[in-house]
């Protein structure tokens, strides 16, 4: 292999390949995301591959077209070197900096994660995390959040928020960035992140929907690397996602899809390789399936350190390489780059056409300019600098003009959202006996290490004995500035009722000693155990207990404990070995709910809020029942050799287990409440006169062919609060397709949603309104959404397998 150095110049230089004579071959013709390659190599599967589509498509500017006019007007003034700079991050105040132009009045760009907090940055809020906001599975809340987090990353100075998460969509419950996302499922996925893409660009910021595509492991997502003196080898490269075409369609783009018709500002291409391509470079999928298919007309960023070619990531539809030089991963930033300089070379000896780095700039500062971004603009502030560790001061190769309000205080009255927020996302898995709400306990015994504060400060990047966990770590974390712990929330509850906390936060004492002797001489009234679940960017889970023997910690209190509440602040997926034991009376999954933490699970525990979210994903008996798990070793030592194969296809989480008829402990949207609700009168009609089996060819707009979003059915139902406390729930409408499906089509599938609050005794209608897109499927044959022929079958409740109401229709006539 050939050094970094020299790739820099190669990479660039050389004709536009994809590597196509490392993948093996193919012989299937009828998915157009794998092509035929025969090669004297091993047929390595039925996909792999990713055929060429070139050339990049062009920006038309369609829905920004005052925006496009004015980004065809700067970029015709730039000069070659320029426009190098533009399409080339390098070391600054921020995660990613764009260098100012100052004789053409651009001040430059700053990007900044992440998904639940403007992370570089002091005086700012930490908001629940994406498995937190989809647990509400509430639009309402997920605008909210996405808004108020985008006025505090514009006041901040960032022009682009690196947020929000579509992959890891959680094809693997083990995905070390899980959490970081929304839901093991595309539609709600899709919807959330609709949602958080409204709220940033309405507060004036560019949202960044990530990681695209296949991104659904952390371990080997970048090559690993070997250093002998000056010259660094690649050993291995990253692992390739291996899919097929319709898996590609009706799973992992599903989501993206909505991104791009809601205009998202930019795309961050994925470390991994997809179908034996690097993403960053893959022009089946940047360039067909996301410029063309649909019809982005924003930019595609690299993920930091993700770019590995010159020619072929810019041919690939690659238009901004960061962090810009070779400086990611302990790298020296004035290393080189791929693009930088090259740029300028690559043009001036016609290896890259120049029309093609304009179309790049193009698309990055149309979105700037649709936002208003060149008027009255925050600077970045000062303080930004001196905590950004990823490119601190000693390694910035320009002066940066730093001259705003330092340490400005973001935060306005986002602590009483994210109080709220991470109450409504709270999932009441247990209430035996209606061991909750509490009804003001006079003595409470609190037990383990998630409960008290955090003892290792505020921006701890790695798993901690002692404290609550709001965040998991890497670039998805947040900074917090004040955190509520659940204990300091109880405590101030207990002085209000005159109760007696007691506390023991060693989960290793905990876990071997007899309990009884820790507390006073008479038990508690109630036992409350927090438990908690590390996950982080870099690394994925390498099991799904809770940590720091959390399941002892539970025996250990529920042997002699009759009342046993268990609360847990997790990345995702637990297996609760223990949710059958007679002592545990409850259990309540609360996940990473941000800053107000403590208090968010006060008003739930008593009673202030009644508990509405409902669970993204599945709870299994066993990690074991879990398909598709991560590639977390091979056998070999090629280059080539780390693979992942989507031999799964369309079933995962609740899709699979459904079509294998596996007992599960909590299904997919299951969460109880402290009322009752019941529905009825479920009815269904069509919207639009006649429906096709396929859509009508029209234009492309942002989100692809606009017929599949035309609503063509209405389907309602009555749903009534049959309890005593006003309290909100979730009908969920799942559609079973007809048998003219093709093999392989999940048994029913999620496709609408909606959270009401009702008063006691109250009723309302509910409608759910399906899109062609919702009832069709991705026919590889002729590349198009087919709605098939036969009786569907909707069904509606409250969640993946309590389902009440039921209605069959018929679409197309056979």
């Amino acid at each position: 292999m050939a050094s970094v150095l020299s790739l820099v110049v190669s990479g660039l230089l050389a004709a536009s390949t994809v590597n196509a004579q490392n993948y093996g071959s193919d012989s299937r013709t009828d998915d157009a995301f794998s092509y035929v390659q025969p090669l004297n190599t091993t047929i390595l599967g039925p996909y792999g591959h990713s055929p060429a589509v070139l050339p990049s498509p062009n920006s038309t500017g369609n829905g920004w077209e005052a925006a496009f006019e004015k980004a065809k007007q700067f970029v015709a003034l730039l000069t070659i070197d320029e426009k190098a700079d533009m399409v080339t991050g390098t070391p600054g105040p921020c995660v990613g900096n764009i260098l100012a132009i100052p004789r053409l009045g651009f001040n430059g760009l700053c990007l900044q994660d992440g998904p639940l907090s403007i992370r570089v940055a002091d005086y700012a809020s930490v908001f629940s995390a994406g498995v937190s906001a989809a647990s509400t599975w509430d639009r309402a809340i997920l605008y909210e959040r996405g808004h108020s987090m985008g006025k505090e990353f514009k006041a901040k100075g960032a022009h682009v928020a690196l947020s929000p998460v579509a992959g890891p969509l959680g094809r693997s419950a083990y995905s070390g960035r899980n959490w970081e996302g929304f839901a093991a499922d595309p539609y709600l996925t899709g919807v959330a992140m609709e949602y958080t893409i409204r709220g940033h660009q309405d507060a004036g910021v560019q949202a960044t929907a990530k990681h695209f595509i296949g991104n659904e492991q952390e371990t080997q997502r970048n090559p690993t690397w070997s250093t002998n003196g000056t010259v660094t080898d690649v050993i291995q490269e990253s692992i390739s996602a291996n899919m097929d075409d319709r898996t590609m369609h009706e799973l992992y783009l599903w989501p993206f899809a909505n991104a791009a018709k809601v205009n998202c500002a930019s795309f961050m291409c994925s470390y991994q390789r997809l179908n034996g391509s690097y993403a960053c470079e893959n022009s089946k999928a940047l360039n067909g399936l996301l410029k063309e298919e649909l019809g982005f007309q924003g930019y595609v960023m690299s993920d930091w350190g993700g770019v590995h070619s010159g020619v072929a990531s810019i041919e690939g539809g690659l238009d901004l390489n960061f962090p810009g030089g070779l400086g990611s991963y302990g790298m020296d930033w004035k290393a080189g780059s791929f693009f930088g300089k090259n740029i300028t070379l690559a043009v001036n000896n016609g290896t890259v056409d120049e029309t093609r780095v304009d179309d790049m700039i193009i698309r990055i500062m149309t979105p700037y300019y649709w936002l208003g971004q060149d008027v009255d603009f925050p600077t970045v502030d000062p303080s930004s600098a001196d905590l950004n560790t990823f490119s601190p001061r000693s390694t910035w190769l320009h002066e940066f003009n730093l001259t705003g309000e330092r340490s400005r205080d973001v935060r306005e009255d986002h602590g009483e959202q994210i109080r709220r927020h991470g109450a409504q996302a709270t999932i009441l898995l247990k209430n035996e006996n209606n061991a909750l709400p509490l009804k003001a306990p006079k003595s409470i015994a609190v037990f383990g290490n998630d409960a008290g504060d955090d003892t290792q400060g505020f921006y701890n990047q790695v798993d901690f004995e002692y404290g609550t966990l709001t965040a998991g770590g890497g670039s998805g974390t947040g900074r917090l500035t004040y955190l509520v712990s659940p204990l300091a929330a109880i405590n101030a509850r207990a002085k209000q009722d005159g109760a007696i906390v007691q506390q023991w936060l060693n989960n290793t004492l905990i876990a071997e000693s007899d309990v009884t002797t820790l507390w006073v001489p008479t038990p508690p009234e109630v036992c409350i155990v927090f438990l908690k679940t590390w996950a982080e960017e870099a690394a994925d889970r390498a099991h799904l207990s809770v940590d720091w023997v959390g399941d002892d910690v539970v025996e250990s209190v529920a042997s002699v404990c009759n009342n046993t509440i268990v609360v847990t602040h997790s990345s995702g997926i637990n297996t609760l070995p223990w949710a059958d034991h007679v002592n545990v009376t409850a259990i309540v999954a609360a996940h990473y709910p941000g800053q107000e933490s403590g208090n968010s699970i006060i008003d739930v525990l008593y009673g202030d809020v009644s508990p509405s979210g409902k669970l993204p994903y599945t709870i299994a008996y066993n990690g074991t029942d879990y398909n598709a798990p991560p590639t977390t070793a091979i056998n070999t030592t090629g280059v080539y050799d780390w693979q992942s194969w989507f031999d799964e296809k369309l079933e995962i989480d609740y899709r699979y287990f459904d079509a294998n008829d596996i007992d599960v402990r909590y299904e997919f949207g299951f969460g109880l409440s402290y009322s009752t609700f019941k529905l009825a009168d479920i009815t269904a009609e069509p919207l639009v006169e006649s429906i096709t089996a396929t859509p009508e060819q029209l234009p492309i707009q942002p989100g692809g062919n606009p017929a599949l979003w035309e609503s063509i059915y209405n389907v309602t139902v009555s749903l009534t609060n049959t309890g005593e406390v006003y309290a909100a729930t979730v009908p969920q409408l799942y559609v079973t397709f007809p048998d003219s499906a093709p093999e392989g089509t999940p048994v029913k599938q999620l496709r609408g949603f909606e959270k009401v609050w009702l008063q006691a005794g109250e009723s309302q209608t509910v409608g759910f309104e399906l899109m062609r897109r919702d009832l069709s499927y991705w026919d590889i044959v002729s590349q198009d959404w087919v709605i098939p022929t036969g009786e569907f079958t909707i069904k509606v409740g409250f969640s993946s397998r309590d389902l009440k109401e039921v209605i069959k229709i018929t679409l197309v006539d056979a």
